[in-house]
């Protein structure tokens, strides 16, 4: 599966999930993408977009 946004190409980064303990176990952190019906080139067309794109006007949403 693919956890990329199909605009501004925001991924999946790594991290590290910290204890109470302060023990360390990596971790993944996920853009929030949604899927999103637009218009590109006079037709509509289904992408995974992240939020970020969304609600800075990069993407216009039909519907």
């Amino acid at each position: 599966m693919s956890y990329k946004c199909d605009i501004c190409g925001k991924g999946r980064s790594v991290g590290m999930k910290v204890s109470h303990s302060h023990i360390r176990t990596k971790r993944v952190l996920r853009p929030n993408l949604q899927n999103v019906r637009t218009v590109i080139d006079g037709r509509p067309v289904k992408l995974k977009v992240c939020t970020r794109c969304l609600r800075s006007g990069k993407v216009q949403r039909i519907g």
